[in-house]
């Protein structure tokens, strides 16, 4: 799917970065760290991703990552459900499940 196998979608809902490229392990952990509530990124990781990407590149990864959130919230208000296209049903927290629809 898009690139990824079935292990490495497995590590990335488990938090498990380790198998991925250092650049992309921090991308990923900056993506997590941007679906929290509240959106932080620690001084630690700021400057990880900053070994591997410029500031105006960061910028569009981080506008990129706020939209796709924005748009995924966006979506609760509709009750827009997946389109299938992904098979991970929950979070690797278990923070987010697959919701039943709506009355």
């Amino acid at each position: 799917m898009y690139g990824l196998n079935g292990e490495q979608l497995a590590a990335i809902t488990s938090g498990e970065f380790d198998g991925f490229a250092p650049a992309d392990a921090a991308l990923l952990r900056m993506a997590d760290a941007l679906a929290e509530t509240p959106a932080n990124i620690s001084n630690e990781l700021y400057a990880e991703l900053r070994r591997h990407f410029s500031e105006e590149q960061l910028i569009e990864l981080a506008a990129v990552a706020g939209y796709e959130n924005m748009r995924a919230r966006a979506n609760r208000v509709f009750d827009v459900g997946s389109d299938g296209l992904c098979a991970i049903l929950q979070h690797r927290d278990g923070a987010i499940a697959a919701q039943p629809p709506r009355a």
